[in-house]
């Protein structure tokens, strides 16, 4: 993609779109759509006779496909009982790692009001937080604690927004809270999610909205690789709070992230207030 459109996306301009991109984006559409209406039904009629239906994680893997993902894991996930910590780029980051590990997230709780995307999160069982409600943090936190048991697995975005793959923000550890005190054989793997070259063409960052970005990736010719590293995982009873085991965490993040850009890190061109981040300034 020319970076001057990409540039002003992240102005928030609307992006042009060919007349085959246009053409990719309808078919890709409809195909998210044939798949919706065989997993939705299969799910319902799977949760008749048994509990922890393996439709949702089939559908949202088989949705990054679809948008062009061509997902690797490097590492090995831990199936059960565990708290993955990601770093954040795009949308396609939660159908790949659902659809790599089967896991639930904690998401803004605007994502939760959307049409069809709120049901469709719901049904993988997504937690959805209110960031300015401080009063509820106690009942947020129950509801991670029920998650982790019905899907084994919560993932954690705690950069608060996301980036363009060559940058890593502060972490927000609040919905870490859950780990205070960490409930009985739970994990933190961290993990990296990569898409090398293509990183910050498929990047949400800025002021860009988010049907646009989506149309871009839908629209856009080829496919691309996301690479998800999980790395090594480690007890949070071994850091004293929620604040340590995200540095922990982090730490990790960042290390396999300067290892695969194989150059330093930049600063995010982008104000992010959930973490306090300020853009450096000319």
């Amino acid at each position: 993609m020319d970076r001057a459109l990409r540039e002003a996306a992240a102005r928030g301009e609307s992006t042009p779109i060919s007349f085959a991109g246009w053409l990719r984006f309808a078919l890709r559409l409809a195909a998210l759509l044939v798949a919706l209406l065989v997993c939705v039904p299969l799910h319902y009629l799977y949760r008749l006779f048994a509990y922890g239906s393996p439709f949702p994680r089939l559908f949202l893997g088989l949705a990054a496909r679809i948008a062009g993902a061509r997902v690797e894991r490097i590492g090995v996930p831990l199936r059960r009982d565990v708290f993955f910590i990601a770093n954040h780029v795009s949308w396609i980051d939660i159908l790949a790692l659902a659809g790599a590990s089967g896991t639930a997230f904690v998401a803004k709780a605007e994502l939760g009001r959307a049409p069809v995307v709120g049901w469709l999160s719901r049904l993988n069982r997504t937690v959805f937080v209110e960031r300015e409600n401080r009063l509820g943090v106690a009942e947020q936190i129950n509801a991670l604690r029920e998650a982790l048991q019905d899907n084994w697995s919560i993932t954690v975005f705690p950069e608060g927004t996301t980036t363009d793959g060559r940058s890593l923000l502060p972490f927000k550890t609040s919905m870490l809270s859950v780990l205070e005190p960490p409930p009985p054989g739970v994990l933190v793997q961290p993990v990296l999610v990569d898409y090398g070259p293509v990183a910050e063409e498929i990047g949400w960052i800025g002021d860009e909205g988010g049907l646009n970005n989506a149309r871009r990736v839908l629209a856009r010719k080829g496919t691309f690789t996301v690479r998800l590293h999980f790395l090594e995982p480690f007890s949070p009873e071994e850091f004293r709070g929620r604040k340590a085991i995200g540095a922990r965490a982090r730490a990790a993040i960042e290390a396999a992230l300067l290892t695969t850009l194989g150059e330093p890190l930049r600063p995010f061109a982008h104000d992010v207030v959930p973490v306090r981040y300020h853009a450096p300034r000319d």
